[in-house]
């Protein structure tokens, strides 16, 4: 009797533990079906640190960047630099914060960069309050081991971030069918230099195929707005198009009206 009670342990521990690395062996599948059309984390390093190595009109600090899939999931995580403190710690997730912004406010016929978001949700703008929407994930965003923070296996991969970043990093990805496939955040320096590194990124892995934007400049669809001028009683000044980022600096904004056209 108690060799069979015995027996029919060890057989249902054997069917839990079966059934834990079953599941686990799905969701690895899973997250790598969910990313098979975006950059692998090797991928994203080699354009990340590609782009940081430019003349960005910023700091020329080191730089974090996230991808995430058309559903906001997190796909690849890196870093420039030799360790992750040798970037802001809290540009990890800042990076991500833009990465799931561009996705989730671009559309398959118009995209619409974090850049873009600027003036529309300062105070009296027809999107103000949209920063306070769609909150990050704090267990996804803080959670794990932070020692795998930026490397391939960063605890965020396979998980929702969420977060809305509303400043220059943030950009769409199309691929060569013109199809929205995800979006890449980029953080750590000034907003205007991670808008320049961003968009040297999309380029080096060939996302770039933007139906639309709303960037006066038609080559660039998506890019960052410098139009925003001083006005008597606003704080941030007024944007002509509606769509306007503050100047960092002169160097940042010569740089941008050259980068690569949108394809």
């Amino acid at each position: 009797m108690t060799n069979g009670r015995l027996m029919m342990g060890l057989v249902l521990v054997g069917a839990v533990a079966i059934g834990s690395v079953t599941a686990r062996a799905d969701d690895e599948r899973s997250n790598s079906s969910a990313c098979r059309n975006l950059p692998s984390y090797s991928a994203l390093r080699n354009a990340l640190v590609a782009a940081q190595g430019e003349d960005n009109g910023g700091f020329g600090l080191q730089m974090w960047a996230t991808v995430v899939n058309r559903d906001g999931i997190v796909c690849a995580v890196a870093f420039t630099g030799g360790n992750r403190g040798d970037q802001w710690p809290g540009s990890r997730v800042i990076s991500a914060q833009k990465a799931n912004t561009a996705n989730a406010f671009s559309l398959p016929g118009l995209a619409l960069s974090t850049a873009n978001l600027y003036s529309a949700v300062q105070p009296g703008g027809p999107l103000f309050g949209l920063q306070e929407s769609n909150p990050v994930d704090t267990s996804v965003a803080y959670g794990g081991n932070a020692s795998q923070f930026g490397r391939s296996n960063d605890p965020m991969v396979g998980s929702r971030i969420g977060g809305i970043n509303v400043f220059g990093g943030g950009l769409a990805l199309y691929d060569k069918r013109g199809t929205l496939v995800g979006g890449v955040g980029v953080s750590g320096d000034s907003s205007c230099a991670d808008h320049n590194i961003a968009w040297r990124v999309r380029n080096s892995l060939e996302l770039d195929h933007v139906p639309a934007g709303v960037s006066p400049d038609g080559t660039r669809k998506d890019n960052i707005v410098y139009d925003i001028a001083a006005q008597a009683g606003q704080m941030p000044g007024v944007s002509a198009s509606g769509w306007g980022h503050p100047v960092c600096t002169a160097t940042a904004t010569t740089i941008a009206a050259g980068l690569p056209v949108t394809q």
